[in-house]
């Protein structure tokens, strides 16, 4: 297995692109938060102090994945076309999962930009949340499908 993450002499850098055609990227990746059924159940029904934490989670999501360059050490600057990103909340459990996919017309994959969005949406899930539940905690940040590029299209398998 090899890291193109680093040159001869061991050393951090950023791939170099500029000889790739660009091509139709798409990724998309989730993030779990897990609290208890009644803070989500309050979440859900508007009763949190707040204001409306999805829609927060939402934005903060977007504006993440526009920002991943700048959090991300060697990740490339990307002309972003579409972030969308979407809750799964399981009332049941107390489990919201976050969906991130970023589409974008480049020479690189967008796999960080997508889960640094779900990563993101997760984190403001527990800000917004944590007064009324100190025990939420954010978990499996994954990637869940890409496509585009050299390697083609790769999708996660379900476990059972």
């Amino acid at each position: 297995m090899s890291f193109n993450h680093f040159n001869d002499q061991g050393q951090a850098i950023m791939v170099d692109v500029s000889g790739k055609e660009p091509t139709r990227r798409t990724a998309t990746a989730a993030a779990t938060v897990a609290m208890r059924p009644a803070t989500l159940a309050d979440l859900l029904a508007g009763r949190t102090t707040k204001g409306d934490v999805l829609g927060v989670a939402r934005l903060a999501g977007i504006a993440a994945a526009k920002k991943t360059p700048e959090l991300i050490p060697l990740s490339h600057p990307l002309a972003i076309h579409h972030v969308a990103v979407d809750f799964e909340p399981d009332p049941g459990t107390g489990i919201v999962t976050v969906k991130a996919t970023v589409r974008a017309v480049e020479r690189t994959g967008v796999e960080m930009e997508a889960m640094t969005a779900a990563a993101v949406a997760a984190l403001t899930i527990y800000d917004m949340c944590k007064g009324a539940d100190k025990g939420i905690t954010i978990g499996e940040i994954r990637l869940l499908f890409k496509e585009g590029g050299k390697s083609g299209t790769w999708q996660r398998e379900e476990r059972p």
